[in-house]
């Protein structure tokens, strides 16, 4: 039986500040969502947000799949996968998905992560019964053609060398991950081990289509310019003969606490040193994320945050340095990265690290860096769905990580709400020596 669910306008109210002071009463803009949700028979959830401003729509599916869906074996499956995807099915054959689609004036692309895998087209909006027969194409009948399978592992294992295995941030980056994860699938790279990648075979993709690929695990949104009731009509035409199949197995490992720092070096080619320090964050559930969000961009978001007047612009020890909390499903990590100045030791850069978030704990923040983080944060997100392709992404994010796209409509008053509190006690609970991981760069000639 279809379950209908009724329209849902979400309003979200935005504080916005395009300086470093609080923002006041005028700078209120508001962004008004409706979206239709229906589940077919056979799974699907479709979300259609209908939008006349622009003639253009951008349609994408989400899969609720990724890295850590993978086992020791076939790690990278989820990111190849993703590749052959547009290597052909029943109808639109090898490399035709992305010819026809260009041929009508469309563009299409994809991402894998840890926790999800994304396809989507923009193209006009005369463009939407195309995409929804490319698409539907793709899910019921993805051919998986033993010599494109070769062929496009080769692509893969080369993208692997080029983002991983040649280059020093992305092998720091994967050491990191797999020294401070000890059993969860976090601590595999999402393009995956190159044994691995030498190993997998058909097989192995056709079980992982058939488990993830199934439209039961799987959320179709259709933002900007087209009819509603039309796009639903077509929707049925296309995905409602496509069958479900038995729900993927949820993933059960959970990662220890950790009792005690870890270190790691990596020694390759390069010019300066680097450092990465990471410490242990919660998941998707816990409204510390938002905290952690605000004390990132106190710390590193711009120019004026702490770390950044601290190592680039006083001491002149550090070219860059950056600080990363990415949203996942599971518990991760809070990541800063730091590229080192000639004549600099990485040893300058943690100790800068440390004794901020030492101040932090012990002092709290400014009013006004707090507010500036706050309404920066706001003002990002607002940005993000300012198009039809940034709307659906949203949505579909969303969906995947919080089960609801609606937990959007509270994102901006959950910023707004953090305190210097809140943020003092984020940093005490988390930014503790014993749940930090370092990785440090040691150059080669």
């Amino acid at each position: 039986m279809r379950r209908r669910m009724p329209t849902v306008a979400l309003i979200v109210l935005l504080s916005v500040l395009f300086a470093a002071v609080p923002a006041t009463a005028g700078d209120i803009i508001e962004v008004a969502i409706e979206a239709t949700v229906e589940t077919l028979d056979n799974g699907l959830k479709v979300i259609l947000v209908e939008d006349h401003s622009v003639p253009v729509i951008s349609y994408q599916t989400f899969f609720r799949v990724g890295a850590r869906n993978e086992r020791a074996g076939i790690t990278g499956i989820s990111h190849f996968m993703e590749h052959m995807m547009f290597n052909g099915a029943d109808k639109y054959g090898p490399k035709e998905f992305d010819a026809v689609l260009e041929a009508n004036g469309g563009y299409s692309n994809a991402f894998t992560s840890n926790d999800m895998t994304a396809y989507y087209e923009d193209i006009s909006s005369d463009g939407l019964e195309l995409c929804v027969d490319l698409d539907s194409d793709r899910i019921k009948s993805l051919t998986l053609d033993p010599k494109f399978i070769a062929s496009e592992m080769n692509v893969v294992k080369e993208e692997r060398r080029l983002r991983i295995d040649n280059s020093v941030r992305g092998q720091m980056r994967e050491d990191l991950d797999a020294i401070a994860f000890k059993a969860h699938p976090y601590k595999w790279p999402v393009i995956g081990w190159m044994s691995d990648l030498d190993a997998i075979d058909r097989d192995d993709c056709v079980e992982y289509f058939k488990t993830y690929y199934a439209p039961n695990n799987a959320i179709l949104i259709v933002a900007g310019d087209f009819d509603t009731k039309k796009a639903m009509k077509l929707i049925h035409q296309y995905y409602d003969d496509i069958p479900a199949q038995e729900p993927p197995k949820p993933v059960r490992t959970v990662e220890p606490e950790q009792m005690g720092e870890r270190r790691g070096v990596v020694r390759k080619r390069a010019e300066l040193p680097a450092v990465m320090i990471a410490y242990h964050t919660p998941d998707i559930k816990s409204e510390d994320i938002y905290t952690l969000d605000v004390l990132q961009q106190i710390l590193t978001g711009g120019k004026s945050s702490r770390l950044h007047r601290r190592l680039v612009r006083e001491t002149e020890a550090a070219m860059s340095v950056r600080a990363s909390f990415p949203w996942r499903i599971d518990p991760y990590l809070f990541e800063f990265n730091i590229k080192m100045k000639p004549g600099h030791e990485t040893l300058e850069a943690e100790e800068a690290v440390y004794a901020e978030l030492i101040d932090i704990i012990e002092n709290g923040v400014r009013e006004e860096e707090l507010a500036r983080a706050k309404n920066v944060l706001e003002a990002d997100f607002v940005r993000s769905m300012q198009t039809v392709n940034g709307r659906a992404t949203k949505i579909g994010r969303y969906e995947i990580l919080f089960g609801d796209y609606r937990e959007i409509m509270n994102v901006p008053g959950r910023y707004r709400a953090v305190t210097d509190e809140q943020v003092r006690a984020a940093a005490q609970k988390y930014f503790a020596s014993r749940n930090r991981t370092v990785v440090t760069l040691v150059p080669e000639a």
